[in-house]
This record gives C-alpha cells, sequence and structure tokens, in this order.
C-alpha cells in the first residue's frame, strides 16, 4: 500500500504521522500566550516604576550625605568654615527659591562664614547637577546653606536638626520618599518615610 510521502509500507505510514505533527501553533495558542504576557506586565510595571523610584531617591539622598560629609570634612582639615548652598548654575548660590535644593548645589570654601558666594575666595568644591524626573528636596525650616566650622560642627542650624524631605513627582510614591536629618554636631542620617521627622 503506497502512502502520500511516496513511500509504502511501515515507513511511508511513520513518515505520514511524523509530518502530519509537525505543524505550527495554531492562532487561538498565540493569542492566549499574547494576552498572558500583557495581564503579566500589566501587573508588574507599577511594582517595577516603585521600585525605581525607590532606588533613585535612596541614591539622591546619599549624593547630599556624601557633600555633607566632605564639607564637613574640608572644614576640619582646612581649619576655615565650609558650605553648601543650593545653585542652579554650579558656581554661586541661589540668591531665589533659597530652599528648593533640587535645582541642584555646590560645596564650596566659605571664608568668611556667611553660608553664601559673596567673596572671590568662596570657590566650589563640588558641584551637584539638578536632580530629574520632577523630584523636589526641601528642608524642613528655611535653609539657603549648610556650614560646617573648623571643629566640624554645623555653624547656622536655626533648630537642633534639620530634615531634608525628597519626593518624587507623578506619580507620587510614598513609599519611595526619604529624608536626609542633619543635627548641629555633623551627623547625617538618611530616613524612610515614617522614620523621625520623615513624611
Amino acid at each position: 500500500m503506497s502512502h502520500p510521502n511516496g513511500l509504502s509500507g511501515v515507513r511511508g505510514r511513520a513518515g505520514c504521522i511524523r509530518s502530519s505533527r509537525m505543524g505550527g501553533i495554531s492562532l487561538v495558542e498565540l493569542l492566549v500566550t499574547l494576552a498572558i504576557v500583557a495581564v503579566l506586565a500589566i501587573i508588574a510595571t507599577p511594582s517595577y516604576v516603585g521600585l525605581t523610584q525607590q532606588v533613585r531617591l535612596q541614591a539622591e539622598a546619599n549624593s547630599l550625605v556624601n557633600d555633607l560629609q566632605f564639607a564637613r570634612s574640608e572644614a576640619i582639615k582646612r581649619g576655615l568654615p565650609v558650605s553648601l548652598c543650593p545653585s542652579s548654575n554650579g558656581t554661586s548660590c541661589n540668591t531665589t527659591n533659597t530652599s528648593n535644593w533640587e535645582a541642584g548645589w555646590i560645596v564650596f570654601n566659605d571664608v568668611n562664614g556667611s553660608g553664601t558666594t559673596d567673596s572671590t575666595s568662596d570657590v566650589p568644591l563640588r558641584v551637584r547637577a539638578p536632580l530629574t524626573n520632577g523630584d523636589t528636596f526641601r528642608p524642613s525650616t528655611a535653609m539657603s546653606a549648610f556650614t560646617y566650622g573648623r571643629d566640624g560642627f554645623a555653624m547656622n542650624l536655626p533648630t537642633g536638626t534639620i530634615t531634608m524631605t525628597l519626593h518624587t513627582a507623578a506619580p507620587v510614591n510614598n513609599n519611595a520618599t526619604r529624608c536626609v536629618a542633619i543635627n548641629m554636631v555633623g551627623r547625617q542620617v538618611v530616613q524612610t518615610r515614617g522614620m523621625g521627622s520623615c513624611s
């Protein structure tokens, strides 16, 4: 008996069976697979966005802490005041919106300890670019600068501790909120929402 594949007998029948099983996937199977992938993507996207926001804000808070520690160590090393102030141009302190630290900041050699770049000797030592994605970085009490004296103490804190709060822009994610608590003895602590005065 001859089979459609041109072979006869058992070999011909096996070849026909094998060729009939070698089809691709059906349209229904493809659509079901795509639907499952779409549902998984919809479920995973918000958690991915939230995670990236948390990582970004943690890095931004850490960058302020690093610059505060750098300013403090430079003040001790130089025996002169060193300050941080918000700066959008990377060379001088902002004179308007002095509490908008998301515009970026500079660490500078502050010869007279005024907390502003008012002398030709006030040279930037570090420059931080503006924050991205519309994040806001604001102090609990208006602070146009942090100044460390040669003993490593913060010279110009109006209260014992200032909390700098870092929030996301849209989409707002309270779980990503980070704060930097700065006290007079020069200690800086990164906090999550609900710790200390971080809200």
